[in-house]
């Protein structure tokens, strides 16, 4: 075990798996359902808690909100339904927070931005995540990119293909900052190849991968940046946010690992 130093703080990493405040540090006298479903979209997880006569088993405190954790069982299986907050730093300590008390199997969902010209509400697969955010390299050794579970990968791919949905593997760039997605950066990111933008994938990868667990992310089209001298918001893909829980689940039950 050893610190991997580096002039630019970031990018220097400690592999000792142990560290002061593990997640699961105030041994809480709980297990959670290995399937999670860990989303960004709110309100809609909700309203789907309550349309599944959920129950909350405990909650994750922290000083800026209290996110219940709510378990329903879906076609057979229990399920743990959880917000995810938005950003990388603050999403990646729930989920730690979520492994370290059971949860082996995750699907991610919700929107990004179009870099390219995507029509909105679409449904993608990201199968790579370029690491422009802080908390990834508190869990993985500095590279590029971190890549999605394979395992995954396969499960959504199957339940989107039940669904008869068209969809796109896509390179996503995960930033931390933003309002600072300039002209240039946005041409710089879709030259290397990235189609898509949001601001947890890479730091959510980062985390499982180090905790042994297996997480997918399932997105969808909300605004866009397709033209960068001039900035479209559409409809923040709203009309997809019921449609991409249902997707979550469904791939949830579909995996097998």
């Amino acid at each position: 075990m050893a610190i991997f130093k580096n002039e630019i703080p970031i990018l220097e990493y400690d592999d000792n798996i142990r560290s002061i405040i593990m997640p699961n540090h105030a041994n809480l006298e709980i297990e959670l359902p290995s399937k999670c479903l860990f989303t960004f979209l709110g309100e809609a997880l909700d309203k789907l808690a309550e349309n599944y006569n959920a129950r909350i088993l405990t909650t994750f405190n922290s000083i800026t909100k209290i996110y219940p954790i709510y378990i329903i069982e879906y076609k057979g299986e229990e399920v743990c339904l959880v917000q995810a907050p938005v950003g990388a730093a603050a999403s990646a300590q729930i989920l730690d927070w979520l492994i370290s008390y059971g949860c082996k199997q995750i699907i991610t969902t919700g929107s990004c931005g179009s870099l390219v010209d995507i029509a909105e509400n679409t449904f993608l697969v990201p199968y790579k995540a370029l690491r422009d955010e802080g908390a990834s390299y508190h869990y993985l050794p500095p590279s590029r990119f971190v890549n999605i579970n394979p395992l995954a990968l396969e499960a959504i791919e199957k339940t989107l293909t039940e669904h008869n949905l068209k969809y796109e593997e896509v390179m996503t760039w995960t930033t931390d900052g933003f309002y600072r997605e300039t002209t240039d950066m946005v041409r710089y990111r879709v030259d290397e190849g990235c189609k898509v933008v949001e601001m947890e994938c890479s730091a959510l990868a980062a985390v499982a991968e180090f905790r042994d667990a297996l997480r997918g992310q399932i997105l969808f089209t909300a605004d866009s940046l397709s033209d960068v001298e001039k900035y479209d918001p559409r409809g923040f893909g709203g009309d997809s946010i019921e449609y991409a829980l249902k997707l979550a689940l469904d791939t949830l039950i579909n995996i097998k690992a």
